[in-house]
């Protein structure tokens, strides 16, 4: 039977869907460890007293007896074999001749059937690290990226029967899903703003508001990262605890490039904001001018004025104060 799995994870397909539950005839190891001690005892003391007998009492041992023994050893070494243990954050998935008898997770001595098979599934918290991916962002413009997943089981049974090897998995989604947020997002804001110019007419509030790039939006793209990761990964019995950016970069091959233009980019946002404190100082000056004094200005001296103030201001080296003598009007 083929069941459809709609999970996003990229397998269109599962035959057989498994999920945890409690494992059946499944108790204390302790009790079968007794247990096993006790026909052992039993089996040493019957052939032990009928080798006795023969030897110095000259009575034939019976076959039975023998039989008997035979059989409390085998008792023995039946739940002997039955026993084995389970470390916390350990669990044991059971399967009798191929088909799925249930998971054990309580830690300690544990027993069970014989005839049961055993695989045994680690559920700490492991990490995996992806190393460096040369990718194109939304733009189009070549980075490397990396990250950092904190995973863990979550679901034992999906673990072993529904992928082959999970860990190999957890590599192979991240990668991919890497990938795919990279290319969702630009790496920068300002080259977002730059890409769009503008042609729906809204402002650069408004595209910073509805933008994320990978650069300044680090939080929100780490949880799409861990959101899409979980959902890929839900299959395998795997989630997410924790993931980061460890690595954020422009390809070499533009990077020299790209950094003239971040650093064109913050020379123009100082000299705008240099020009707007200039235009504020010169405004609040004109103001108080005209409400504090007598003094009125006309049109053209409140221009002159205001061009001399902006020069200071703005100008990057000290100026040098010129005296006029004489008069706007000569």
């Amino acid at each position: 039977m083929t069941i459809q799995d709609h999970s996003g994870s990229g397998l269109s397909t599962i035959r057989v869907r498994v999920d945890d539950r409690p494992a059946i005839l499944v108790g204390s190891g302790y009790v079968a460890l007794l247990i096993a001690f006790v026909f052992f005892l039993l089996a040493g003391w019957i052939a032990y007293g009928g080798f006795a007998r023969d030897v110095y009492g000259g009575v034939h041992v019976s076959g039975w007896s023998l039989f008997v023994a035979l059989l409390c050893l085998i008792v023995a070494a039946l739940f002997g074999a039955s026993i084995y243990s389970l470390q916390p954050n350990e669990s044991a998935v059971l399967t009798l001749f191929g088909a799925y008898a249930g998971t054990d997770s309580a830690p300690g001595l544990r027993a069970t059937v014989p005839l049961f098979k055993i695989a045994k599934v680690s559920q700490r918290v492991r990490y995996h690290e992806c190393g460096k991916l040369k990718v194109n962002d939304l733009i189009g413009n070549p980075i490397e990226i990396g990250a950092v997943v904190v995973w863990r089981v979550d679901n034992s049974a999906k673990a072993i029967f529904q992928i082959d090897d999970y860990a190999d998995f957890v590599g192979a989604q991240t990668e991919s899903a890497l990938r795919h947020i990279a290319g969702r997002h630009p790496y920068d804001f300002d080259e977002a703003v730059a890409h769009s110019g503008h042609d729906d007419g809204a402002s650069h509030a408004q595209i910073a508001a509805r933008t994320l790039s990978l650069r300044e939006s680090g939080d929100q793209v780490t949880n799409e990262l861990i959101a899409e990761l979980r959902e890929r990964l839900a299959v395998a019995g795997v989630t997410i605890d924790e993931a980061w950016i460890n690595h954020l970069a422009y390809a070499p091959e533009i990077a020299p490039v790209m950094l003239r233009r971040q650093q064109a980019s913050a020379v123009i946002a100082a000299r705008k904001l240099v020009v707007s404190g200039a235009v504020d100082i010169v405004k609040e000056a004109l103001d108080k001018l005209r409400e504090q004094t007598d003094i009125d200005l006309d049109p053209e001296r409140k221009a002159a004025m205001v061009s001399n103030l902006l020069v200071v201001l703005v100008s990057d080296k000290d100026a040098t104060p010129v005296v006029n003598t004489g008069t706007l009007y000569a």
